[in-house]
């Protein structure tokens, strides 16, 4: 019996030993191919030398000290790194162990932004159904993934409300254009904020492509920008979740440049420090941070972890092998490689109704009928069974239920680390049309 509480305690998982680049091996020897970089996480796959070397070299140095008392060489740098590169006005960097906490940290700004700014009255957020924040209590509860939120309700705050999400495959009308229906989607926030009252309003947090929930649905252009001017006109804060999509995952080191819009607040992790140490941040406007400093002077906020040195050594190396290897255009290339294997694949396939995503980020809707978009039964428990018989296959991929309400409807994600090879890219497509087909057979 193993003695961790695992995920599932009805089976205890295979035992990881090693890594290879894009390649996991089991204690048995068996590989698998990692096509989803975990949970969107391993965007380097599993043993770059240059960020271990990194690690390994500020851990003799000094792995830890506590922020309230030391700031750090590598979060330092890393911090000027991550703004160089940051849209225009993002001047600061909070740094954290994760994504949970970086939408924790968040919230937590908004709110005392607006407390220094002479508004205590602004507590609603608002959000957006099929999201994911995290799974802490504060990000759990600005997500819209019903089925997450479900036995937590309860507990969960009160001051959140949730608008339909940028969801082209099945909420757009046959008379409009993909542009006519994102201005039309952005604007159920406008409605949402009158409702509420504006000045009551404290931030909306989207994702600019949804990753877990909703299988790599991007915006559609002019709703991000419809967003930013709504927000704006109502003092209302963008916050842009990049925890799954930032970093180089879209083929832009931030998601949102695609968009050509500027946030308040910008979270990231995940792809942040590649998988070889925890870390997670927040990019904060200088507004901000000009209200704060000019008010109470200090954040009302902080973990234990912040900050930590060896973390923020490993991610500095992340970012600097990303412009020494070129790997943000090599997304793009691999992206497009990627997109067009799926589209031969599975392009006529009964069963896949939509092929989206931006770089390497891509998501499969799974129905049950194509012509009508009618989602499988959740019973046949399509994406729990997709994920083992990928397994089996030596395939990681990440699919999900409840795409299209929380209950129904399966999709797949896709989000292989920067390095793959294009035989990787083509053997991943292989793999998971067997897989999909042995499911469905």
């Amino acid at each position: 019996m193993s003695h961790i509480f695992h995920r599932s305690l009805a089976q205890v998982p295979a035992t990881a030993v090693k890594g290879e680049g894009p390649w996991l091996i089991d204690a048995a020897g068996k590989r698998y191919l990692d096509a989803s970089g975990g949970a969107g996480v391993s965007c380097l796959g599993h043993s770059h030398p240059a960020v271990i070397a990194a690690i390994e070299a500020q851990l003799r140095r000094l792995p830890y000290t506590h922020t309230s008392f030391f700031t750090s060489e590598p979060a330092e740098r890393l911090a000027d790194k991550l703004v160089a590169g940051a849209p225009q006005g993002l001047t600061s960097v909070f740094f954290t162990s994760g994504g949970s906490e970086a939408t924790e940290t968040a919230l937590k700004l908004a709110r005392q932004y607006h407390v220094e700014k002479g508004e205590p009255q602004r507590r609603h957020f608002i959000a957006r159904l099929q999201s994911y924040h995290g799974n802490s209590l504060g990000a759990l509860s600005v997500g819209g993934n019903m089925a997450r939120r479900a036995l937590y309700e309860p507990i969960l705050l009160p001051n959140v409300s949730h608008i339909e999400p940028c969801y082209v495959y099945r909420n757009r009308r046959p008379d409009e254009t993909e542009e006519a229906y994102g201005l039309r989607a952005a604007d159920a926030l406008e409605a949402e904020i009158r409702r509420l009252g504006p000045e009551s309003v404290a931030a909306f947090i989207m994702e600019p492509v949804v990753g877990a929930s909703l299988g790599a649905a991007p915006a559609v252009a002019g709703y991000l920008k419809r967003i930013r001017a709504i927000c704006d006109r109502h003092g209302v804060l963008l916050i842009l979740d990049e925890v799954m999509c930032g970093m180089g995952r879209t083929g832009h080191l931030y998601a949102c440049a695609e968009d050509g819009v500027v946030p308040d607040l910008l979270t990231t992790a995940k792809g942040l420090g590649a998988g070889y140490q925890p870390i997670g941040a927040v990019l904060i406007h200088e507004r901000i941070r000009q209200v704060m400093a000019a008010g109470s002077g200090a954040f009302q906020h902080g973990f234990t972890y912040v900050g930590h040195a060896a973390a923020c050594a490993g991610a500095l190396a992340v970012q600097e092998v990303f412009e020494r290897e070129g790997l943000i255009e090599r997304v793009q290339v691999l992206g497009r490689r990627l997109r067009d294997g799926l589209q031969e694949r599975f392009g006529n396939h009964h069963h896949v109704g939509d092929i989206r995503g931006r770089g390497l980020f891509v998501g499969l809707e799974l129905v049950e009928d194509r012509a009508s978009k009618r989602p499988f039964d959740p019973a046949r428990r399509i994406n729990g069974r997709l994920k083992a018989t990928a397994l089996e296959e030596g395939l990681l991929c990440y699919p999900s239920g409840g795409t299209v309400d929380g209950k129904a409807g399966d999709h797949v994600l896709l989000a292989p680390p920067y390095i793959c090879s294009e035989s990787e890219i083509d053997l991943t497509v292989e793999r998971l049309g067997t897989a999909l087909d042995r499911v469905l057979a």
